[in-house]
């Protein structure tokens, strides 16, 4: 007569879908394996496993922003359905921009990373928090995926 309250997943129902091996589990051996609720959908692993079925361990939750500016592969962005998405791998992960100027601004702030990262490469001993391009950079970063 109230409702229905939804209820958090038990842990061995929990699951994930990775490119290559479609849906896997946590392991049971891991700390997140008694996580029902992750505040966003996407989890890095360390290692992925084949026993009964395929499992994940040494995960960890990742935002949306810290995916997007840390993750691999080029950031792109393409207009669908009057919609501005932003998509990593080949178009594999997707997320679509509050507006076009927000998905403009995420992805020439990942370039602008990228060539900071190039330029400590070619320049080991640069300090990227006292040059003033490097540590804007960086300051934009922690700004963003902090207060996300």
């Amino acid at each position: 007569s109230t409702g229905v309250v939804r209820m958090q997943p038990k842990a061995e129902e929990l699951k994930f879908v990775t490119r290559n091996d479609g849906y896997v589990h946590i392991h049971p051996s891991s700390v997140n394996y008694q996580t029902r609720h992750f505040e966003s959908p996407y989890l890095v692993y360390h290692e992925k496993i084949k026993t009964s079925r395929v499992f994940i361990r040494d995960c960890s939750m990742v935002s949306v922003y810290a995916l997007v500016l840390l993750g691999g592969g080029q950031v792109h962005m393409q207009l669908q359905k009057g919609e501005f998405i932003i998509y990593l791998d080949d178009g594999w992960i997707r997320f679509v921009a509050a507006s076009q100027q927000v998905g403009e601004l995420v992805k020439e702030l990942r370039c602008e990373l990228d060539q900071l990262l190039q330029d400590k490469i070619k320049n080991p001993s640069m300090d990227l928090c006292m040059c003033p391009r490097g540590s804007q950079i960086i300051s934009m970063i922690v700004k963003l995926v902090t207060t996300q």
